[in-house]
């Protein structure tokens, strides 16, 4: 699938606001960060959300002078409660495009999905639907896959079964152990996301039968 057309240099892009999600470490987060400061990607990181205050992606965030916001799952009675503060944030703060970023959590709240549908993306390291959830490296792996790669998807109520944006398939046939699995695939996770983030600034997406189709303004 491919997504990436050049883009006339008589059509202004406009910067996007967005917010970034995430739970660890964050290198997507990064990835997005290093991407604005060289001129890749098209936007401002409005804000970071976290449901980790232990998650090193805080650290990146202060480093960059990005504000953040911890939403830890214990101060919440319910997961939509928890997803009603999120939406509350993101209003605040004027978002336009919602990443997540290694975000652990499902999102489930109606309200959420009623303002936000179609403006929340995820990444996942695997050719989805193989492989959903968590340890997607692993399961490749363990499964002998030759070849397993990375989706951008739209996020919905459903575990990583949004319409696809993006996929990109990655050779791990010399792959010999799961963490080479996983390195070899985040490092085309990092390009790809700061591309498919950067062309929120220049078009959209129009969603049929599950898959995104990209449209320049």
């Amino acid at each position: 699938m491919k997504i990436f057309k050049p883009i006339p240099a008589s059509i202004i892009m406009a910067k996007i606001s967005i917010a970034v999600l995430a739970s660890g470490r964050g290198s997507n987060f990064q990835a997005i960060i290093d991407g604005i400061k060289n001129g890749e990607v098209n936007c401002e990181i409005k804000i970071l959300i976290t449901d980790n205050p232990d998650a090193k992606a805080i650290e990146r965030a202060k480093k960059s002078g990005i504000k953040y916001e911890v939403v830890e799952r214990s101060k919440f009675k319910t997961r939509e409660e928890m997803d009603l503060k999120i939406k509350q944030i993101l209003d605040s703060n004027n978002v336009e495009l919602v990443v997540l970023a290694g975000y652990m959590r499902l999102l489930k709240a109606k309200e959420l999905f009623d303002v936000y549908r179609n403006r929340i993306i995820n990444i996942h390291p695997s050719l989805l639907p193989k492989y959903p959830g968590v340890d997607a490296q692993k399961q490749a792996f363990e499964a002998g896959e030759k070849i397993s790669g990375l989706t951008i998807h739209f996020v919905n109520e459903e575990l990583d079964a949004g319409p696809i944006i993006y996929q990109e398939k990655v050779d791990i046939s010399n792959c010999k152990s799961i963490g080479e699995v996983s390195e070899k695939i985040l490092k085309r996770e990092h390009e790809a996301y700061r591309k498919v983030v950067n062309s929120f600034s220049k078009g959209k997406y129009v969603i049929k039968d599950k898959k995104a189709t990209f449209v320049i303004y």
